[in-house]
């Protein structure tokens, strides 16, 4: 099965996007034209107008079609059987015996390389 997606914007849309930019540079704007006030000011500041675009961004189709994703993606996390502290350590270990095992082989091979290399070459290592 094919799935038909077009991709038709609502003008109203395209108007909530422009104004959320707007909002966004106008913040930065401010916050550097602003630099001497105090800097809970333009936090505060900056919390509201991020508040703001936020919402207006959030009722937008791309937006209420990303809080739908976001919800559903902590219903999926929730749903994860996450595993108990010891078999996280007892898998650790395992990583760390691993990567042991195999640094000491690489280095291993790497002597035999290095003493065939200089044999054939003569150049004593």
């Amino acid at each position: 099965m094919s799935e038909k997606t077009e991709s038709t914007s609502n003008p109203l849309d395209i108007l909530k996007w422009l104004v959320v930019f707007a909002l966004l540079i106008g913040l930065i704007t401010a916050n550097y034209m602003f630099g001497e006030y105090s800097v809970l000011y333009r936090a505060l500041v900056a919390v509201a107008v991020g508040v703001i675009a936020l919402f207006i961004a959030a009722t937008t189709e791309k937006g209420s079609t990303f809080l739908a994703f976001a919800k559903d993606s902590r219903t999926e996390v929730r749903k994860v059987i996450w595993p108990t502290r010891q078999e996280t350590n007892q898998t650790t270990l395992i990583v760390i015996a691993a990567t042991v095992v195999v640094g000491l082989i690489l280095w291993g091979l790497d002597g035999i390389i290095v003493r065939v290399v200089g044999f054939i070459t003569g150049i004593g290592a």
